[in-house]
């Protein structure tokens, strides 16, 4: 492949090591598997850890590569890892989904629809100069994603047609670029996706994790871009019916999330341009709402997503209305960044919000305190 060895151990033009091979043992000058110095390096345990925590060496048994990771790492190898990498596009910064470091991203809510729950109307219809102003405010208020949505997802939503939910989004998107925004499409059909994702698009924000549309993980991948999994069951007309969670919620959460990554990596989808949501809202009584964001710390750690990025989105949310008495949405401000500030102190990485201005001043104080490397920046 026209590599030239020129230091031992140094820097290389291409280097690709073999670790291993299913279960055999091949031992030969120019090969060997499994790679003799695969267990010394954490950069290698890390991510088997993530994939395959439990494998055992063909050729040595005694030890799992979590153990073999725990020998490697002088400390707790979960409490402080090298940080894991995700991508939301080649022109925004990465998301380093375990450094102490890391500013919390704010994603900007943006509903070109009549009947959202909170913000239904206010962008529907209308000249889309109208957008021109709240942008502005968004870069100013450090929003650095905006989530465009043409389909409301609100409990008992009716849907509209695939055709004007496209034509919903794709006005919006035009004007969107310019502002050198990430730009998300919160969709969950895989037509809507792959039409925004070919306007100028970024990522996608689907709420059902890819079950309502067989052809969204599939669509992903061939585009190659970014996707969000939220956790739901059912759809926005079924979902309230279907809270019932044997082994808890957040147990059943995390195992339900790990099924739909499973199913992504399976697409083609890799596992850095995935993101995952509780689904606050979603599927979820007031009280187990309440529970996600008091458990994230547990629901980040569940076996097999540990090192994922992380976006919560409990924005004006009726649980939120539930415990402080305030009926309409808009008016939940204060019940909102209570909660924005429990997602950021639980590792949110993206939180999902309608107030930016006031939000982006909770997330800066609650990364002070939580995140001070992020505050010292």
């Amino acid at each position: 492949m026209g590599r030239q060895k020129i230091i031992d151990k140094g820097p290389r033009n291409i280097d690709l090591d073999v670790l291993l091979h299913d279960n055999q043992v091949v031992n030969y000058p120019e090969l060997v598997i499994p790679h003799p110095l695969m267990l010394e390096r954490e950069f290698v345990l890390r991510p088997l850890c993530e994939l395959i925590p439990h494998w055992r060496m063909p050729n040595d048994p005694s030890k799992t590569f979590a153990d073999h990771l725990r020998t490697v790492c002088s400390h707790d190898p979960y409490a402080n890892p090298m940080s894991a990498v995700s991508s939301l596009n080649r022109h925004h910064a990465q998301l380093y989904t375990t450094a102490d470091d890391r500013k919390t991203r704010i994603m900007s809510i943006i509903n070109v629809t009549p009947d959202s729950f909170s913000d239904g109307g206010v962008y529907y219809n209308r000249d889309l100069h109208a957008l021109n102003p709240r942008l502005g405010q968004l870069k100013l208020a450090k929003a650095s994603i905006v989530d465009v949505g043409g389909q409301s997802t609100r409990p008992g939503a009716d849907e509209v047609s695939e055709e004007e939910e496209v034509n919903r989004v794709m006005a919006s998107i035009a004007e969107l670029k310019k502002y050198h925004l990430c730009i998300s499409v919160d969709t969950y059909r895989s037509k809507v996706a792959r039409a925004a994702i070919e306007a100028g698009a970024d990522m996608i924000n689907d709420v059902s994790g890819g079950t309502m549309d067989p052809q969204m993980l599939s669509t992903a991948a061939k585009l190659g871009c970014t996707i969000c999994l939220s956790h739901m069951r059912g759809t926005p007309k079924t979902m309230s019916k279907k809270t019932n969670y044997p082994d808890g919620v957040v147990a059943g959460v995390g195992r339900e999330l790990l099924e739909r990554v499973t199913a992504a990596e399976a697409a083609g989808i890799r596992r850095w341009r995935i993101i995952l949501d509780p689904g606050l809202g979603f599927a979820k009584t007031v009280e187990q709402n309440v529970e996600l964001l008091q458990r994230l710390p547990e629901l980040r750690s569940f076996p097999g997503l540990q090192n994922m990025p992380w976006l919560v989105g409990p924005s004006r949310k009726g649980f939120i209305g539930a415990v402080t008495g305030v009926i309409e949405p808009r008016e939940r401000i204060w019940g909102t960044a209570a909660a924005v500030a429990a997602a950021v102190a639980g590792g949110a990485d993206i939180v999902r919000v309608h107030d930016v201005d006031e939000m982006s001043n909770v997330v800066e104080m609650a990364d002070a305190i939580w995140r001070p490397g992020a505050y010292r920046q």
